[in-house]
């Protein structure tokens, strides 16, 4: 089911005449409240945070795998990010970071940045999916099963995520969509989703939005089915 929406502006990640800048990814990243004391903090928090991002777009995962990717880089890493007395974080920095951090604050400062640089055009396709992250199933087989569930709009073009979101299980995927289209802060995108996401709700989402959509239909809504059925054969 197609939306056509006739209002639609560009958004490309180049930066209008008399706009402002985008955000760098540290301007972001000092969003993400800090929970350490004061007293003793050697490490700016953004320097943690984009050591542990760096290691992870590297494939190094988990605490002791960026205390490594620290390790190995350690020279190049000063160079690069300039951290005070030339020193950056050990490993029980880092991993006390880890275990106490907001996910949820990193992860919308990192997707509000990365739509700043993202290569993303008008009449670009973006696609909504959402997976269940492999180990994270509790108590399975039974009625009390849950997992948690990761929701991505990504480009179609270049595979890049857009923005992200979780829920502990598929049935609450639907108001994460809808709450992900309202934040978008994108226009003139075609959106595509599976039939779960054939919902009043969403598809006023994505109108509301500024963007268009494309959402596959099944048998079991029959009114609709059945008038794209007639329409597709007129």
């Amino acid at each position: 089911m197609q939306n056509k929406n006739n209002n639609q502006n560009q958004p490309t990640g180049d930066n209008p005449p008399g706009q402002p800048t985008p955000q760098t990814l540290p301007e972001h990243l000092a969003s993400v409240p800090d929970f350490r004391r004061g007293q003793g903090k050697m490490h700016n928090l953004d320097i943690i945070l984009i050591l542990m991002l760096m290691s992870t777009l590297s494939g190094y995962f988990g605490q002791r795998a960026t205390g490594d990717f620290v390790s190995k880089h350690y020279e190049e890493l000063v160079e690069a990010l300039h951290p005070k007395n030339d020193k950056l974080p050990s490993y029980q920095t880092i991993a006390r970071v880890m275990q106490h951090l907001d996910y949820d604050k990193l992860t919308g400062a990192f997707f509000a940045w990365a739509k700043t640089v993202v290569p993303i055009s008008e009449h670009d396709w973006a696609s909504l999916d959402g997976k269940a992250i492999r180990g994270t199933t509790t108590d399975a087989g039974t009625a009390r099963q849950s997992y948690t569930n990761l929701v991505s709009l990504f480009a179609t073009k270049t595979g890049l995520v857009i923005t992200q979101g979780k829920v502990t299980n598929k049935s609450n995927e639907i108001p994460l969509v809808v709450e992900l289209i309202s934040k978008l802060g994108l226009t003139g995108l075609v959106l595509t989703a599976d039939a779960l996401h054939c919902q009043k709700n969403t598809t006023e989402a994505i109108i509301a939005s500024g963007n268009d959509y494309v959402i596959g239909v099944k048998g079991n809504q029959k009114k609709l089915y059945e008038q794209l059925k007639k329409g597709a054969v007129s």
